[in-house]
């Protein structure tokens, strides 16, 4: 008898871990939570893909080595908040903001990042293969040695920008600002520089400037 309640014990305790709650949010892959305040909350290596996250706060929060793959994060607040490790293919994160958030080592292959805000981020390393970042605002982001072939950065303001080292082969830079901007040592093959505006750009090739 004893046994038995030792065991059914431990079994409620599992049953009662494998998906934690966060202020109303159920932390699990699939889940809906979206416009939710988990400012500051341990999310780190929680399994939050395919999620409907979008306008929820995550100012500050421990997302290392979560995966985020395909979520919606559209007009998420991600501002300061640690993804490094972070999985976030294929994840909708257009408008969102993530100012001085860590995204070192994160794969954001084919993600959109459209008019995000991600000011300050480090992206150092990360993965971002055909993602989606036209008329996102990259100042003084980091992307060095990272992963950006055939990525969208048309009508990006890049002022300031670290891509030294990046691999950028087949990028889309028309009409982006990329004033200040290092790209030392990035592979820049097949890059379209039309209306870009590459002035005390360092490592950035000399870009005619095309009339309406």
């Amino acid at each position: 008898m004893i046994c038995r309640l030792i065991i059914l014990i431990v079994l409620f305790s599992v049953r009662t871990v494998t998906a934690a709650e966060i202020n109303g949010c159920t932390i699990t892959s699939a889940t809906l939570c979206t416009e939710m305040d988990l400012s500051g909350a341990n999310l780190r290596n929680a399994d939050l893909a395919r999620s409907a996250l979008r306008q929820s706060n995550f100012t500050g929060a421990d997302m290392r080595s979560a995966n985020l793959l395909n979520a919606d994060m559209v007009l998420a607040n991600l501002n300061k908040a640690n993804l490094d490790g972070a999985m976030l293919n294929e994840a909708d994160l257009k408008n969102a903001t993530l100012i001085d958030a860590k995204l070192t080592g994160a794969r954001l292959n084919g993600a959109n990042l459209k008019s995000a805000n991600l000011t300050g981020a480090n992206l150092t390393g990360a993965e971002l293969k055909g993602a989606n970042l036209s008329g996102a605002n990259l100042t003084r982001a980091k992307f060095g040695s990272a992963e950006l072939q055939r990525a969208d950065l048309s009508g990006t303001v890049m002022s300031g920008a670290d891509f030294r080292g990046a691999n950028m082969v087949g990028v889309n830079l028309n009409n982006a600002t990329l004033r200040g901007a290092n790209l030392t040592e990035a592979i820049l093959g097949d890059i379209d520089f039309s209306n870009a505006d590459t002035d005390g750009c360092i490592g950035c090739p000399h870009v005619a400037q095309t009339s309406p």
